[in-house]
């Protein structure tokens, strides 16, 4: 069902605007890029279908998932990510240069608010809830899931939407967040951008805190046919 649904992704042509970004940039490139085939569609999420942690990010990057085809593959984000979750189990190698690099994730999931890459990384309300269907219906097929973390404000913001609780968490690095009834907690995270690590906003060791506190929560629900 998560990969019928990512096809769904892969085709989808609701937003213009994004569609008609994607391409452009796919047809002109990076100088650095300019032997790469780029993707230049939405970008499909990936990762473990029995995880027990979701990822949600804001939007691929214009050169890195729009030319990979993977989240947070082939840019400065991504490189930080995989290298802290490699470091705290998540993943089976600590970088991703694209989607036929043999990299896995372990007990983990990979998604985002938007499926396109937005001119200038600022996706319209109106193709936020376009959208957002599709992370809506991973939530329904992602079964086992324990944590979630949303990496900067708007994925926070999309999931606490998604599950009827908008507006009533504040958004702070590292900040647990525990939901009514059985909803899954969430962890809000400063986003692995440049312009938060490259300022020191957000540190190797901020960021690995995040993922050791996601996997002290997956321990708390750990059942004997889920590994550790």
């Amino acid at each position: 069902m998560l990969l019928a649904l990512q096809k769904k992704v892969i085709e989808c042509a609701q937003c213009p605007r994004l569609r008609e970004h994607c391409a452009s940039v796919a047809r002109v490139k990076r100088r650095a890029y300019r032997d790469w085939e780029y993707w230049g569609k939405p970008v499909p999420a990936f990762g473990d279908p029995d995880a027990r942690l979701l990822i949600i990010g804001l939007a691929p990057g214009a050169h890195g998932a729009n030319r990979t085809g993977r989240m947070f593959t082939g840019d400065s984000s991504g490189d930080f990510l995989y290298k802290t979750l490699h470091a705290t189990g998540f993943a089976s190698q600590p970088s991703s240069r694209d989607r036929e690099d043999g990299l896995v994730l372990r007990d983990c999931y990979i998604t985002a608010s938007i499926r396109c890459a937005p001119p200038d990384n600022k996706p319209l309300p109106e193709e936020l809830r376009r959208c957002r269907p599709y992370l809506e219906r991973e939530l329904e097929l992602l079964t086992n899931l324990k944590v979630v973390v949303g990496l900067g404000k708007i994925a926070f913001d999309t999931y606490l939407s998604i599950v009827g609780h908008r507006g009533q968490f504040p958004f702070a690095h590292n900040q647990l967040h525990r939901l009514p009834g059985s909803l899954p907690p969430v962890i809000s995270s400063y986003h692995p951008s440049q312009q938060n690590t490259l300022t020191g906003r957000l540190t190797e060791a901020m960021f690995k805190a995040v993922f050791r506190q996601a996997r002290k929560l997956m321990d708390e629900h750990s059942t004997p046919d889920r590994r550790p």
